[in-house]
This record gives structure tokens, C-alpha cells and sequence, in this order.
């Protein structure tokens, strides 16, 4: 037999509050989390920009050239990106006979959101790291020192590539300037 509902004195029925109240706190409170959650990002989407309006908009590679951090050192609480690229097999030039150059790389960046950017000028980059590959001669990348120099070499194309300038230290050798921070070899073979 099922429980008629409660009766007050007059003989009406009093209906049962079912967690109205809780419905209530539920609804108030994802209300809350969602106009966090548009300020955060409201915050994350201006984070770097200044708040004067009178500079006319600069190209994404530019805006984001202050953030970038090219001192050499490591924020270990923000790791580097590491950006492989596909190998590179080139013919090196033809002074001391015929030799071939085969390299894998990876690109070390500041910035994990740098990727897209970088995959839309994968043609151009790879372009430019291909001429110069295949204008060195085998004794200049034999050495350690040679490698390194090619490394800096391929990063201040990556980043010319993207906008930024290069940069030379006092004695001429470039210096990383922009989003790609360091070039590393994974395989490098010269036959």
C-alpha cells in the first residue's frame, strides 16, 4: 500500500521538497566554474600583450619574439619542446670527391605551442637546411667543432625562416635568436 502524502490541518496536500535546494547549489555552482574558466582564458589569451592598443598588429612570430627565452638556460618548471625533423640526405660538395651527408635532427624549442607554427613552414625550413647541407665541404663537418657550427648555422636559418633576425656574437658566430633554441643530432653520417 503506498503512503498518501502528509496533510496539514486543513487538509491539504503538502508536497515533498526533492532536493530542490541541491539542484539549486549544483546550478550556481557550474555557473561559477564556467565564468572562472572564460576569465583564465580571457587571461591566458592576453598574457603577454601589452595593454596600449596603438601599435598596429605585428605577425605571430614577432609578438611571441619577447616570451622567448634565449639565454641558454632551462626552466625546469616549463621543459623544452624537442621537434623532430625528418633525415636529410645530401650530396656534399664535390672539392674533395663524392661524398654523401646523411643527418637526423631535432629541433630544441622554448615553446611547446610553437609546433603548428614550425609544421606550416616545414617546406621553407627544410629548403633552407637542405642548401646549406649540401654546401659544405666533408672536412668542414668532420669535426666536432664543424658539427657545432652547422647546428648554429641550421638554428639561425630556422629562425630567419620564422621571422627573426639573426644574431652574431663579437667573434661572428651566430647566436640563437627566436623560438628554435638549439639544433641536435641524432645521426649524423658522412660517407
Amino acid at each position: 500500500m503506498a503512503k498518501a502524502p502528509a496533510k496539514t490541518e486543513e487538509g491539504e496536500d503538502v508536497p515533498k521538497k526533492k532536493g530542490k535546494l541541491g539542484l539549486i547549489l549544483i546550478i550556481v555552482l557550474v555557473v561559477i566554474v564556467l565564468v572562472l574558466g572564460a576569465l583564465v582564458g580571457l587571461l591566458l589569451l592576453k598574457g603577454g600583450k601589452d595593454k596600449g592598443h596603438d601599435e598596429p598588429a605585428a605577425p605571430a612570430a614577432q609578438q611571441a619574439a619577447p616570451q622567448l627565452q634565449t639565454t641558454g638556460t632551462v626552466d625546469l618548471t616549463k621543459p623544452p619542446t624537442f621537434i623532430p625533423l625528418d633525415a636529410f640526405t645530401v650530396n656534399l660538395r664535390r672539392d674533395e670527391g663524392d661524398h654523401y651527408l646523411q643527418v637526423v635532427a631535432v629541433l630544441k624549442v622554448a615553446d611547446a605551442t610553437m609546433d603548428p607554427t614550425l609544421k606550416a613552414f616545414m617546406p621553407e625550413i627544410r629548403h633552407r637546411i637542405n642548401l646549406l647541407l649540401s654546401s659544405k665541404l666533408p672536412s668542414e663537418v668532420a669535426t666536432v667543432e664543424g658539427r657545432e657550427m652547422l647546428a648554429l648555422s641550421i638554428t639561425d636559418h630556422i629562425n630567419e625562416a620564422l621571422g627573426f633576425k639573426p644574431v652574431r656574437d663579437a667573434a661572428g658566430k651566430p647566436v640563437p635568436n627566436g623560438p628554435v633554441q638549439a639544433v641536435l643530432f641524432t645521426s649524423f653520417i658522412i660517407q
